[in-house]
């Protein structure tokens, strides 16, 4: 039985948080409102923004895994989560003197700068000039220097329960296919998003990073006339502009994120024995179409 942290403990920490107790594991989720966290995992009410709360972190820990996340599309933000969050944890686990085995680190493949469509693994630059991307990297740098091991995962687009973005705007008719190259995205169901970091915790002698996408890139004007067609409305009509819409932060990221097309590939984690429940967004998207229309038979 291992003891585990869960820092900044949501929607992927609590799916992860919920199997490594069902494992046998000690796990305590940490949050500012931590009230709502399901039975299996320990409420820890701290705030990774306030080093004064950190000071009765668990002892003895042998994981810890930081998964927090920005409140807000903005600079102060994703510095506040991705660097001094990061900074102040580790902090906290050096003054008590703690010595995990591993450090995990929920990151991005927003911090590649690739917008053309290129191929992109572990080993491309990882050169975002947007401030997301730079706060995101800051971190996994805090992390990989700190004095334990530390492994960052880079996810794509986060999809699942509670994510559906990209079929409500079909469903509503906002959806536009982007004219011209294609427009490649890159995604990961929720679920698999908790498993990737529970198997990533359980190798021997993982690597330091890791890219965990699903197994197809796709062009953005495909998944929407797939989900169209699952929906049984009209298909998207095309747009000069792409579909996507800027984050609350504007300026230069939102530009950044209108170009993003790229191609990552999860080959190292599938090498690793990783096997995805949702190898694409047909499974994972088909999957939500079902529950959703279960859950409409039963209203």
């Amino acid at each position: 039985m291992a003891r585990i942290l869960i820092a900044g403990c949501g929607d992927v920490g609590t799916v992860l948080g919920k199997s490594l107790h069902a494992a046998g594991h000690q796990v305590w989720g940490l949050k500012r409102q931590p009230a709502d966290l399901p039975p299996g995992i320990q409420p820890l009410a701290a705030d990774l923004g306030d080093p004064a709360t950190l000071s009765r972190l668990p002892s003895n820990l042998d994981y810890v895994v930081y998964c927090a996340a920005a409140a807000s599309f903005s600079e102060a933000q994703y510095r506040a989560a991705y660097v001094a969050g990061v900074r102040n944890l580790l902090h906290a686990l050096q003054e008590g003197e703690q010595q995990p085995r591993r450090l995990l680190f929920t990151s991005s493949t927003s911090v590649y700068a690739q917008h053309r469509g290129e191929p992109v693994d572990e080993g491309s630059p990882a050169e975002a000039d947007g401030f997301s991307g730079r706060c995101i990297r800051a971190g996994e740098e805090l992390l990989w220097n700190s004095p334990w091991p530390a492994v960052a995962v880079r996810f794509g687009g986060i999809y699942g329960p509670g994510r559906t973005r990209l079929i409500d705007s079909v469903r509503e008719g906002t959806a536009t296919c982007p004219i011209g190259s294609p427009l490649y995205t890159n995604r990961i169901h929720r679920d698999d998003c908790a498993r990737v970091l529970e198997h990533v915790l359980s190798l021997t002698d993982p690597d330091p990073l890791y890219v965990a996408v699903d197994d197809e890139p796709a062009p953005l004007d495909e998944v929407l006339r797939w989900l169209a067609h699952q929906l049984g409305v009209a298909e998207p009509p095309p747009a000069p502009e792409s579909p996507l819409k800027p984050g609350a932060g504007g300026g230069r990221d939102a530009t950044a994120r209108l170009r993003a097309s790229k191609r990552c590939r999860n080959a190292r984690l599938r090498a690793s024995g990783f096997q995805f429940r949702y190898p694409s967004y047909r499974e994972g998207y088909g999957a939500l179409l079902r529950a959703e229309s279960d859950d409409n038979k039963r209203v």
